[in-house]
């Protein structure tokens, strides 16, 4: 039998029942369906009325509420402003002091008028001639990029964290990181006469590079403009951080050539490159003159070996103080920053 069918019998059914019912039947079962359809209504009685509308009378001559607040463009624009403001000192971390205690600031004075070898580190030593490089105006030479690397290279050396690594274990984030810092000229012989060449295999014989946090980088454009680079074995990052915005893709390519070689020298095998990327920060700090350059690079490096990302906490502003610091960070051969 057929949907159709069936439900036609229903129907007929249901008729057929419905025509043999008396008209008292048929009165008392609409009378009882009436009473269902309105027995939610029972308890509604003139008192409930009465106060219902009472309250709505209330409400309506009450004070009336206050209006929606909309805030204006400008109030938007301000609050954002100051979110971003709140992130960003986050971010980069607390702002630099504007200037060094009295106390260092007259130590300085008297650095600058002193003669003859100022401070020793390792094998290097800067004098007299070397520290005026920071006084405001000057170009920094590599006697200073490369004594201030050795401070960096010390620090990270004596650090408790780091004296304890084994089997390449990466440090913890924020703290002194497992550096090494390659001097001025590596980059230099790596330019003009490539890994082989160059013997560069050597610079690496008493240490294994690739068990580093990072490998830091000052380079020497040219004679004319200083920039930084890392080889960030933490990130797998091959990193540039040049104060006059430039993405220097040589840079890129010679690293990366560069960790290749090594990694086949040391390892004998080709380096892993999953996960690997170049990275050039938009928001690297820039410099606003043609001789700051030396200064934005030393403390790239000084903050990438603490693991301190992009954004940094200094710009251009800040120059005139880190100068001054630079000098009493070499004089007592220990850096001031980080922990």
């Amino acid at each position: 039998m057929s949907c159709k069918s069936s439900s036609w019998s229903i129907y007929n059914y249901s008729v057929h029942r419905l025509a043999h019912l008396s008209l008292t039947d048929l009165r008392r079962r609409y009378k009882s369906d009436e009473q269902r359809r309105h027995s939610h209504g029972d308890n509604i009685t003139p008192d409930f009325l009465e106060r219902a509308l009472q309250r709505a009378k209330e409400t309506l001559n009450g004070p009336k509420p206050p209006p929606p607040f909309i805030p204006s463009f400008e109030q938007l624009r301000i609050a954002r402003r100051d979110k971003d403001a709140e992130i960003n000192s986050r971010i980069r971390g607390p702002p630099l002091p504007s200037a060094l205690s009295p106390e260092d600031d007259a130590e300085v004075s008297r650095l600058l008028g002193k003669r003859g070898i100022i401070a020793k580190a390792a094998s290097l030593q800067v004098s007299d001639a070397d520290l005026s490089r920071l006084r405001p105006g000057t170009w920094l030479n590599d006697e200073v990029i490369n004594f201030y690397g050795q401070l960096i290279l010390d620090r990270s050396a004596s650090h408790p964290r780091n004296t304890s690594v084994k089997n390449g274990a990466r440090s913890e984030k924020g703290s002194i990181l497992n550096v090494h810092y390659f001097n001025s000229f590596f980059f230099e012989k790596l330019v003009r006469e490539g890994y082989q060449k160059a013997r560069l295999a050597k610079w690496t014989k008493k240490f294994d590079l690739f068990s580093k946090d990072v490998a830091l980088i000052p380079i020497n454009h040219g004679n004319s403009h200083w920039t930084a680079a890392a080889i960030n074995f933490r990130r797998r990052r091959i990193e540039s951080f040049d104060s006059m915005g430039v993405k220097r893709q040589d840079v890129f390519d010679l690293l990366r050539e560069y960790v290749e070689l090594e990694h086949l020298n040391k390892k004998s095998k080709p380096f892993d490159w999953t996960g690997w990327v170049d990275y050039c920060p938009r928001d690297t700090p820039q410099q606003e003159n043609g001789y700051d350059c030396g200064v934005f690079t030393c403390q790239f490096l000084e903050a990438l070996s603490r693991g301190v990302d992009s954004p940094f906490n200094f710009t251009q502003r800040n120059m005139a103080y880190l100068r001054r610091r630079m000098i009493l960070e070499i004089a007592r051969t220990e850096l001031l920053g980080g922990t």
